[in-house]
C-alpha cells in the first residue's frame, strides 16, 4: 500500500512538473505547391529544383542580368526548404543539410527583401507570377508584383536585387550538399 502511494505521488509530481514546463516549437511552413515543369522538362519538381538551384547559386554570373532565372532559383530554394523536410522521399538527406538549406533560404530572402515571416506559398506564387509576366514581356505587371508587404525594398530595388543576385555562400553550399546527398553517387533521387 505504501509503495503504491509513493508511486502515485511520484507520478503526480512528474505530471505536474511536465505540465509546468512546456516547450513550444513553431510549426514549419507547409511546402509550396508547384505546377509541373517549373524547371523546364523536369516533370519531377524535386530533381528539377535541386539541379536548378545548384547551378543558379554556384556563381552570381549564372543569373546576373537574368531576373527570370534568379526568380526561379529563389522559387527552388523556397520549395526545397519544405519539400526535403516533408517528403518521405528525402528522409535520408541529412537533417543538418535540411537545416542549412532553410538558413540559406532565409538569407536569400533577406538579400532580396522578402519578409522573413512570409508563407512560402505566397512567395512562390508571387515569383511564379513575376516569371510569367517577365516571359510574356509585361514588365509593368511584373513590377507591380514586387511590392509591400511581401517585398520590403519596393518594386525597383527588389527587381534590381533579383536581377543582380549576389553570391550567397550559404545557398551555394546548402544546395551543393543537397545535390550530393540526393542525386550524387549513392544518392536516391
Amino acid at each position: 500500500m505504501r509503495f503504491s502511494l509513493c508511486l502515485t505521488r511520484s507520478i503526480a509530481c512528474l505530471l505536474a512538473l511536465g505540465g509546468c514546463v512546456s516547450i513550444t516549437v513553431p510549426p514549419l511552413p507547409p511546402t509550396p505547391v508547384l505546377p509541373p515543369m517549373v524547371w523546364g522538362t523536369y516533370l519531377d519538381n524535386d530533381v528539377g529544383a535541386i539541379n536548378f538551384a545548384v547551378w543558379a547559386f554556384a556563381s552570381p554570373a549564372n543569373t546576373r542580368g537574368q531576373p527570370i532565372e534568379a526568380a526561379r532559383a529563389i522559387i527552388a530554394l523556397e520549395y526545397l526548404s519544405g519539400e526535403l523536410v516533408d517528403s518521405p522521399r528525402w528522409v535520408r538527406v541529412d537533417s543538418n543539410t535540411k537545416f542549412r538549406l532553410r538558413q540559406a533560404r532565409d538569407e536569400v530572402r533577406q538579400v532580396v527583401g522578402i519578409r522573413a515571416d512570409a508563407p512560402p506559398q505566397v512567395v512562390v506564387n508571387a515569383l511564379l507570377a513575376f516569371v510569367q509576366d517577365m516571359q510574356s514581356g509585361n514588365g509593368a505587371a511584373s513590377g507591380a508584383l514586387l511590392t509591400a508587404p511581401l517585398f520590403s525594398k519596393g518594386p525597383q530595388a527588389t527587381f534590381d536585387a533579383i536581377a543582380n543576385l549576389p553570391y550567397v555562400q550559404s545557398a551555394n553550399l546548402a544546395t551543393t550538399r543537397v545535390a550530393q546527398q540526393a542525386l550524387g553517387p549513392g544518392g536516391f533521387g
